[in-house]
């Protein structure tokens, strides 16, 4: 797949708005943006490449094709544009809703349920074949079979204890484009082999966000620094949270990360860092908080977003605050 010549600052519009964000052309390219096909009968760009609905948008999205007027070609680029109606409760179903409900964890049913509960986000861990397909599991190995070492066609047979199959990232990116209310919280996985495979691997999973039109619905995470920006290269506007806990927020803030996502210890040592955060424009998320008490102490601070095991109890605690 080709890199993209051009992106949008944003992938989402409000219910009732009709500015949706800029189009943006990436360095290295050269000519004029147009809108082409059955898009240019519903938006406009202005004068600053803002793309902008000629009326409210109904449907819960919609594609819009971008062009680059060259010398001698045009090359065109399809985006879809999601209403954002996904929820702002803050809630984020680690490895998606499993606990309490039967599922296998990342399997795709504990993202159904996590959608049908009503979570904020539903997070899941995502590597890569040795044949460079792209797998959803927490750790680098499946009973003893290593990701990495090991071939798509061999994984595809391996059973979760639910019954499925091992899920590629593609089948879980089409489950979760079914709907607009739950995101989907993508944690890029360091490579286990090399620095470089990650660097892969981060690539490869752009693509495949960018071939399936599903920018506006996922956010990435990873422990490896250096597969955010990466990310952050192919999709400039991405927003991408950093999980390893050791960097203060004046560092993010200057990289263009969109957040934190450390470790509750980490935010208990440093309580310091949500103000701080706050203040640069960053979002505040905190792992694994299982614990009603931790939940309460981080809903005090106002965090944005708490990661839990407990979707359940968590929700049931935003609900009776926001009754108050």
């Amino acid at each position: 797949m080709a890199q993209q010549q051009i992106t949008l600052t944003n992938y989402t519009f409000k219910p009732g708005s009709i500015e949706v964000g800029k189009v943006v052309v990436l360095p290295g390219t050269k000519g004029k943006v147009i809108l082409k096909g059955a898009s240019a009968n519903s938006f406009t760009l202005d004068k600053d490449n803002t793309l902008i609905a000629k009326k409210p948008l109904s449907e819960p999205w919609v594609d819009v094709v971008l062009a680059i007027e060259q010398e001698q070609s045009t090359r065109q680029e399809t985006f879809r544009i999601v209403k954002d109606e996904f929820l702002a409760n803050g809630v984020i179903a680690h490895r998606g809703a499993f606990k309490n409900t039967g599922a296998t964890e990342n399997s795709i049913g504990a993202l159904q349920h996590a959608i049908r509960l009503g979570c904020a986000g539903s997070e899941f861990d995502v590597h890569m074949s040795s044949d460079s397909v792209l797998f959803v599991h927490h750790d680098h190995d499946v009973n003893g079979i290593h990701i990495e070492k090991t071939p798509a066609a061999d994984l595809a047979k391996l059973k979760l204890p639910n019954g499925e199959y091992l899920p590629t990232l593609k089948a879980y990116l089409l489950t979760g484009l079914n709907q607009n209310k739950t995101k989907l919280i993508l944690e890029i996985k360091p490579s286990a082999i090399s620095k470089a495979r990650g660097q892969a691997l981060a690539q490869k999973v752009v693509e495949l966000v960018q071939k399936h039109q599903a920018q506006g619905w996922v956010d990435y995470i990873s422990f490896d620094y250096d597969i955010l920006k990466k990310v952050l290269e192919l999709e400039p506007y991405a927003k991408v949270a950093y999980l390893n806990g050791e960097k203060a927020p004046a560092e993010l803030a200057k990289d263009n990360l969109y957040g934190l996502d450390y470790n509750l210890a980490v935010l208990q040592k440093n309580p310091h860092w949500i103000k701080e955060a706050h203040r640069l424009g960053l979002t505040v998320n905190a792992w694994t908080v299982n614990s009603p008490e931790m939940m309460d102490w981080l809903l005090e601070r106002r965090a944005d977003f708490i990661t839990t095991n407990e979707p359940e109890i968590l929700l049931e605690k935003v609900k009776k605050l926001k009754t108050k």
